[in-house]
């Protein structure tokens, strides 16, 4: 098999002899070093055989002195495949620039698809997209991978909850969750507003309904602040009250922050490798060599290449290493209780309504232990603690 292989990559050439000392001449060039194989003779004069295409002069010197007549009936093995490549040299580059060129245009972004957003919704998402770069004409190599541009999306695009991405060929479908608020009930059953927590009303707006309480009056958790009953003893009617009610609520939170702190920071020095990868095996392009740093971070962007609309296992990578250098945080005690204030006052967003506000913030406790000033922090909140209650038969 071995022997095979040489001879296709050398190349090796059918040869037909007729004539007279057929036997003499195949000793003759056994002699002189000739390899034959597959020696086949014909019923007429003449015989049939395999020689190396490098051994084509030595077959000619040694028939000079036979009355025979040489055919070289065809030339197999690599230099004539190249040969003959070459001169369908037009025909073969023409296909291979046909391949190139589906491949390119499979790997370009022919069309975008939102479901699930309103007009509005999607004319902001389709504008966010031409600001991350996915627009028809553009080459999905240029693109970020989808879970950079799902996060960039639900990150840029207020109204939306979630948004699915995913490419099909050369096109995206982007699947839209838009956040629902809840319809205001038409016909509301009658009720109360009763107060959901402990507090003391700063302002009221009453649409319906009869007001029980004032301004800077303190409220209990349940108590009913404006009534759905109206009228007087003589006539009464049960309605569903309506307002709201803002108050003073109060929340204690604790927190913490270290006064010496050591992280990892990027110092700006980064390296850039354009690799493709073959299966599991990956060729450098474009920036070759290590990068040289004793420590850093390597993010890849992987772009697969596609081909009529499948992933062949073929990619194109993107490579950035970025050095990063230990910094170490000193901070005093004032300074670190300032950041743990701050995380305090994140950490309470997160609590309460959207529309509250904090009017106040009190340090309740605060001490230096473990190399950490810790707080317990008193915050007075404005919010609307009107909550609705149907009237029961009891009420």
């Amino acid at each position: 098999m071995k022997n095979r292989w040489m001879t296709f990559l050398s190349g090796r050439v059918l040869v037909k002899v007729d004539g007279q000392g057929l036997e003499l001449l195949l000793n003759k060039m056994t002699r002189a070093g000739i390899a034959v194989w597959k020696v086949n003779r014909l019923k007429s004069d003449a015989i049939l055989f395999y020689i190396s295409l490098q051994d084509i002069h030595k077959l000619r010197k040694a028939a000079r002195r036979f009355e025979c007549r040489i055919s070289f009936i065809r030339g197999e093995g690599a230099p004539f495949l190249w040969k003959r490549l070459f001169k369908n040299s037009g025909f073969l580059g023409g296909m291979v620039l046909f391949l190139i060129l589906i491949t390119m245009l499979s790997n370009i972004t022919w069309g975008i698809e939102i479901k699930g957003a309103n007009p509005e919704t999607e004319h902001k998402i389709r504008k966010e997209l031409t600001k991350l770069g996915v627009r028809v004409g553009t080459s999905h190599f240029l693109n970020q991978d989808l879970e950079k541009i799902q996060r960039g999306l639900t990150d840029r695009v207020d109204n939306i909850t979630w948004i699915g991405v995913e490419l099909k060929g050369t096109t995206f479908h982007f699947q839209v969750v838009e956040k629902t608020e809840p319809k205001k009930q038409e016909g509301r059953s009658p009720g109360h507003l009763v107060a959901a927590k402990k507090a003391v009303v700063e302002k009221m707006f009453v649409e319906k309904g009869k007001p029980l309480v004032k301004v800077n009056q303190f409220v209990e958790k349940g108590q009913i602040l404006v009534s759905g009953t109206i009228g007087n003893e003589n006539e009464t009617k049960i309605i569903s009250a309506r307002g709201e009610v803002w108050g003073k609520t109060w929340y204690e939170t604790n927190a913490e922050f270290p006064l010496q702190s050591t992280f990892q920071i990027f110092n700006g020095e980064e390296k850039r490798t354009h690799l493709l990868r073959f299966g599991s095996f990956s060729v450098p392009v474009w920036g070759f060599g290590k990068a040289g740093f004793d420590t850093y971070e390597v993010e890849a962007d992987v772009h697969p290449v596609r081909f009529l609309g499948k992933e062949l296992p073929v990619a194109y990578i993107e490579k950035t290493v970025r050095a990063t250098e230990e910094y170490n945080r000193s901070l005093t005690e004032k300074e670190a209780a300032e950041a743990a204030k701050e995380l305090a006052r994140r950490d309470l967003i997160k609590n309460i309504p959207e529309d509250a506000r904090i009017d106040d913030e009190i340090i309740l406790h605060e001490e230096v232990e473990n190399g950490k000033v810790k707080l317990t922090m008193y915050f007075q909140v404005i919010e609307n603690i009107a909550l609705e209650k149907p009237i029961t038969q009891g009420d």
